[in-house]
């Protein structure tokens, strides 16, 4: 079923949803919730089951994605932080390697201006709008969050799917908060960021609806890429859904309901001494708020009609995919920038490391020949999301950059082979924004988390003094139990620190050089009049010491 071994250069498709849990899948082990697209995608492709991002926030996360990167090496700890200009991306290597690279849907990047301008970069020119986009050609950006308060616009750029929206007949200015996102009560809006309003259908067609609205646009760019037949292409097609506002299109408002809703993972003993962060979080709004019974009765069925939804259009796209010829010469890539806590310890949202925050699913499919070896098979490897562009540099032909990527190309594990692999993921989550920062008396150098997992054990490190959170997830694999004061294991957490220190200490910040450009400049000083060291000429090679010989020049 795949490719012959040599044939042209892929394709990559490189799907990411926003907020999609690892475990909402029914190829995942979901009872209730059936996708049979992605689990199609799944059984000719490799599923990951350990498949951690780097940040649990959206910005942070997709940064690291798509630089191959952690957030302490690109440096976006949190939403709305600027990607400084010339950090390599995903495009960068691509088009290096003689791929195209092309974005369709969300980045949540924001752009270095000050950069730009310091640099004289002008936004409209090639270099400027690769720069502001996170290193992608857009085909079409919109991150689909056109909230408007008190203050404005929360994303003040056009919003493409607003104007499509207005194209096709929906009033007003902003139909993303007034139809796409909002339901209808009376005469009145009843709007998606009131969770009482979860159950209603969204005020919309649902082929008008945001996840169908990017597929075709998905659909649109890969038509011309193959009329045009320009070379290899890596589409990086970015879902908006199924992230709140939670609400959704008829027939997906009502497939679920309360009976749909799975029993919430959550002690009363989390509260007992708790992490002072991880107290902080349960006690916000928004933990609040998903504490609540009904709302997760209200929420979460409208959560698994977003993610039907996206299956249903998975659907749509793959048969475009087969019929076209594409999906014998595309990578498939499906994958989440972070998942959703929906009341499990107390929380919503994310921002912290439990596995419903911070594992996402990952499945790739291959469809060369060599591929055929993993096949319908899963992979517990701690797969980090760093890893992707490292993956599809090597797909592109590339030359390895490890000195620049930190992740690891997977190609190894699709190909059905066991690589000498990491021993640990890593995570980092910068609070200092938040509110709770203040209430922890945390400057913001302070206010950061890092997480170190194994197949054994996570753990949590808070900076500022604060203790350290521990779960042994083989024996409390719901991570309800924590051993971070636990005297009985000071060697674990001695352990896992020091995996921690090691992972500090990696070279993250000289990127300009690679290893083999130093290792070839070894001692190449002195054959350019550099001599350290030397006592008299004869010392040296004759051919060395030649222009620092013979008579003094006449003046």
């Amino acid at each position: 079923m795949g490719l012959a071994t040599g044939s042209a250069a892929l394709n990559i498709l490189y799907i990411m949803f926003d907020q999609l849990r690892f475990d909402y899948l029914s190829c995942a082990g979901h009872p209730h919730l059936n996708t049979p697209h992605i689990d199609a995608l799944a059984a000719k492709g490799l599923r990951f089951t350990r498949a951690y991002v780097q940040s649990p926030t959206c910005g942070s996360s997709r940064m690291s994605s798509y630089t191959g990167r952690y957030p302490s090496s690109h440096g976006v700890q949190f939403n709305s932080y600027p990607l400084r200009v010339g950090e390599w991306t995903m495009g960068d290597h691509l088009r290096k390697a003689g791929m195209s690279c092309h974005l369709i849907g969300k980045t949540h990047m924001v752009a270095d201006g000050e950069g730009m301008r310091r640099l004289g970069l002008a936004p409209d020119s090639v270099i400027g709008v690769r720069q502001s986009e996170c290193g992608f050609d857009p085909w079409v950006r919109d991150d689909g969050l056109w909230a408007e308060g008190p203050d404005g616009f929360y994303d003040a750029k056009r919003s493409p799917y607003n104007e499509y929206l207005k194209s096709k007949g929906y009033p007003g200015n902003n139909p993303w908060n007034d139809f796409a996102n909002a339901g209808v009560e009376g005469d009145d809006i009843a709007s998606g960021w009131f969770m009482v309003n979860a159950d209603k259908p969204a005020n919309i067609a649902e082929e008008d609806s945001e996840t169908p609205w990017l597929t075709t646009k998905a659909i649109e760019f890969i038509e011309q890429a193959t009329e045009k037949d320009e070379g290899p292409w890596c589409a990086h097609l970015s879902y908006i859904k199924p992230h709140w506002p939670y609400i959704v299109p008829a027939p997906y408002h009502d497939m679920y309901g309360p009976e749909h809703v799975l029993p919430v993972v959550r002690s009363d003993a989390e509260w007992i001494d708790a992490h002072p962060v991880f107290d902080g979080m349960m006690n916000n709004q928004i933990g609040k708020a998903f504490s609540r019974d009904e709302v997760r009765q209200k929420v979460i069925p409208a959560y698994m009609g977003l993610i039907k939804q996206a299956d249903d259009q998975m659907g749509r796209l793959f048969a475009y995919l087969e019929q076209s010829g594409r999906m014998q010469d595309t990578m498939i890539v499906v994958t989440s920038d972070h998942g959703d806590y929906l009341g499990d310890h107390w929380l919503g949202e994310k921002n912290l490391f439990h596995d419903p925050s911070i594992k996402v699913p990952l499945i790739i499919y291959d469809p060369r020949a060599q591929a055929d070896a993993s096949r319908g098979q899963t992979c517990d490897a701690l797969v980090e999301a760093i890893d992707l562009a490292p993956t599809f540099l090597e797909v592109a032909g590339g030359d390895p950059a490890p000195h620049i990527l930190e992740g690891r190309s997977l190609i190894p594990w699709l190909n059905g082979e066991e690589p000498n692999w990491r021993d640990y993921a890593v995570a980092e989550f910068d609070y200092s924004t938040m509110p709770l920062s203040d209430k922890l008396g945390m400057e913001p150098k302070d206010a950061r988390l890092f997480m170190v997992t194994d197949h054994r054990w996570k753990l949590m490190h808070a900076e500022g003094g604060l203790r350290p959170m521990l779960f042994e997830l083989e024996a409390d694999p719901e991570e309800l139990v924590d051993l971070g004061s636990s005297d009985a294991h000071g060697d674990v957490i001695d352990m896992m620190y020091a995996r921690l220190h090691q992972w500090a200490l990696r070279m993250s910040q000289r990127i300009t050089l690679s290893d083999d450009q130093i290792k070839s400049g070894r001692g190449k000083s002195g054959r350019k009049g550099i001599l350290l060291g030397v006592y008299e000429a004869e010392d040296l090679n004759p051919e060395l010491t030649e222009k620092y010989r013979g008579r003094v020049p006449k003046v």
